[in-house]
């Protein structure tokens, strides 16, 4: 099983649309296989964040049409920012402009002081994954029904009534799904039941090898084979706790005997990042040479 190489950035550290479309376009002439972006409107430390956040899903429409090859995405959508319904319209409309190119990623939501800040509700954490479950539930189900059928859903926090689930994304039967996060309990369920992939963060491979067997529990539960739910993890290039740079090819080796399915090249912000894109290119090319049967 080889590896896939993506890029993703955080623009709400400072960068503009041109600065993303730049960013995007050399990503995809280098061969990266998707370019992800967060959805954050808030900066997570003193820096001002200049010119100021920009949404993720018109930031990717602009892309969709801007670009031809790469994969398009979120690192993640938070369940708190949009209504599922609107949510699912908006992305199958920027998969239509990508000609198929798009990929939801999905999370609870974390930062209460970009809700605060832009007077977004932000209930507890409880509230905020049963939202993010019945999210998920809508919108996959919205995506799914068959064309001249209706979807209803009748939720804790929303209901939908007779919808006929337009417009259809270009993917069949939808884009992939992503589900984001650490924990331990729910997020594996909610990715074993709505995904086609788990993301965890830049989880290092001991602590993924001991997640392996929970995630593939949660699958069985439910009936689905594991080896369905692709895992995918962040590629840091910088240890904060050890101070010192990790070598890339002793982490793309580690991560693909783990059936790791896709790197995720993660800089820090497009305006200051000292990452250069060739440098993950070339542990793109390690992931090819470390690959091992499936």
């Amino acid at each position: 099983m080889s590896l896939s190489l993506r890029i993703f950035t955080e623009p709400q550290f400072g960068a503009s649309y041109e600065d993303q479309l730049t960013h995007a376009r050399e990503a995809e002439a280098l061969g990266f296989d998707a370019w992800f972006r967060s959805d954050h409107y808030l900066t997570m430390d003193a820096g001002p964040g200049l010119p100021g956040p920009t949404d993720a899903w018109v930031t990717l429409a602009g892309l969709a049409r801007e670009t031809e090859r790469i994969r398009l995405g979120t690192m993640v959508t938070a369940a708190t920012f949009r209504l599922p319904g609107p949510l699912a319209i908006a992305v199958a409309q920027v998969d239509a402009m990508s000609g198929g190119r798009v990929e939801l990623g999905l999370g609870a939501g974390w930062f209460g002081a970009e809700h605060t800040a832009y007077g977004i509700p932000f209930p507890s954490v409880a509230e905020r994954f049963d939202r993010l479950e019945e999210q998920l539930a809508i919108v996959t189900g919205l995506w799914e029904v068959p064309l001249g059928d209706r979807f209803s859903y009748e939720g804790a926090h929303w209901h939908v009534a007779d919808s006929p689930g337009l417009p259809k994304p270009v993917q069949r039967p939808r884009p992939p799904v992503i589900v984001g996060g650490y924990g331990k309990t729910r997020t594996p369920e909610l990715a074993a039941r709505y995904a086609d992939e788990l993301n965890l963060d830049a989880m290092p491979p001991d602590d993924l090898r001991e997640a392996l067997p929970v995630i593939a529990q949660r699958c069985e539960e439910i009936g689905r084979d594991p080896s369905s739910l692709d895992i995918s993890v962040h590629l840091w290039r910088k240890d904060e706790e050890r101070n010192r740079r990790e070598p890339l090819d002793e982490l793309v080796s580690a991560y693909a005997e783990l059936g790791v399915s896709r790197l995720i090249a993660l800089l820090p912000g497009i305006e200051h990042s000292d990452e250069p894109l060739d440098e993950y290119l070339e542990a793109g090319r390690m992931s090819e040479r470390a690959a091992v049967p499936a």
